[in-house]
């Protein structure tokens, strides 16, 4: 009776998984009545063996692309928590299973083929997808309870987040938010890949898969050291800024293509050996005597490097003063969005009270459309014959 019960076991798994036909049967025909038990063990290690091969996991795909990201075995395996020859082995079953080659190798480099490149993309939809169902249903029951991955842009970052911070966690204990600091376009490029939830920049931005939540408006301001030309003027415009000692920001940063929007400065005419890489770098060129700069007004508040010191002098530009808007934007459809909007009341709630900053009318309503239009690319709005830059 045992024999025969264990036989009808495995005749409903050979019709349950149609791959094992062959060689099950060719162990049912095998039992002998006085080791069914052994032989039955058998049969559930080949089946179980059989079965994994016939699908793939959602843990290899996220070797796969912590692979792709670190471009290195140890270092995957190490943001992965396992150790390299557990990930290796992974990742060639996953080859293996699908028949291709993910990545070519050698002994110092490591790389995705053209056909790896296609399913790195699509593991990282995957991927994002499974993580789209978990924060549906944690949300679900408080938006602002866990993790809210955000990117802001160097030249915001270091002089809006101290100030709005302690509120934040005051106001959501339960909120763990993560900050990336990065440039425009890389910022954009890991939103879409699922790795940030929102971003904190300045808009209008690229992408009809991108909503957006205008937030405040930020004008800019002209940093001089002490005996500058510009210096002597109450209010500078525009065309007193083409004198050719303008400082940058390097290529990549919004605030320089915002910069020569202002000043209506051709990018040929600007001297190569003097471009800087952040705002604080800006300013302690400005400092030595380099030249004169733009800067957004939050980066002059708060006793910004070299302000207090006199070695900066500030001077406002002449009315309207151009500005940039600053907001929140998120994928469309993330399922986060009442987190990433409850964030955004906070921040337009606890702005600094600076002269030139200000909220922009109904920040906490609905979600603005998203104007295909590159951020280094600037909207510029004619009035009175003052470009005011509104990106």
């Amino acid at each position: 009776m045992v024999c025969k019960s264990i036989v009808s076991i495995l005749v409903m798994r050979v019709d349950s998984a149609a791959t094992w036909n062959t060689l099950s049967i060719t162990i049912i025909g095998s039992i002998d009545d006085h080791e069914p038990c052994r032989l039955f063990g058998i049969m559930v290690r080949v089946g179980a063996e059989a079965h994994r091969r016939i699908m793939m996991t959602l843990q290899e795909l996220r070797y796969l692309v912590a692979l792709a990201d670190k471009g290195n075995f140890v270092r995957a395996a190490e943001a992965c928590h396992v150790s390299q020859p557990t990930l290796s082995t992974q990742v060639k079953k996953l080859e293996d299973y699908l028949g291709v080659t993910l990545f070519d190798r050698n002994k110092h480099h490591l790389w995705p083929t053209p056909i790896g490149e296609k399913i790195i993309e699509q593991a990282r939809i995957a991927l994002n997808v499974v993580d789209q169902i978990k924060q549906i249903a944690h949300r679900g029951q408080d938006p602002m309870n866990g993790p809210l991955r955000l990117g802001v842009i160097p030249t915001l970052g270091p002089y809006l987040i101290p100030q709005v911070l302690a509120q934040i966690r005051q106001g959501f204990p339960q909120l763990s938010l993560y900050l990336r600091e990065d440039l425009t376009g890389h910022l954009l490029e890991r939103l879409r890949q699922g790795r940030l939830d929102a971003l904190l920049l300045a808009i209008p931005v690229r992408g009809e898969d991108i909503e957006s939540m205008p937030l405040f408006n930020e004008e800019f301001v002209v940093a001089m050291p002490p005996g500058h030309p510009l210096a002597a003027l109450r209010c500078i415009r525009d065309k007193d800024l083409a004198r050719g000692d303008l400082l940058l920001l390097e290529e990549g940063h919004c605030l320089r293509d915002q910069a020569l929007a202002i000043c209506n400065a051709d990018v040929s005419e600007q001297r190569e050996e003097l471009k800087a890489t952040s705002i604080e770098t800006l300013r302690q060129m400005v400092a030595a005597g380099a030249g004169c700069t733009l800067l957004p007004v939050l980066a002059t508040a708060f006793g910004a490097g070299g302000l207090n010191a006199g070695l900066v002098q500030i001077r406002s530009l002449a009315r309207p003063a151009p500005t940039r808007t600053i907001g929140l934007v998120w994928r469309h459809h993330y399922p986060g969005e009442a987190s990433v909007r409850r964030l955004g009341e906070i921040i337009v709630a606890h702005l600094p009270a600076v002269p030139g900053v200000t909220a922009v009318p109904g920040a906490n309503g609905a979600a603005a459309p998203t104007q295909l239009q590159s951020p280094r690319q600037p909207q510029r709005v004619a009035r009175g014959g003052i470009a005011a830059v509104r990106a």
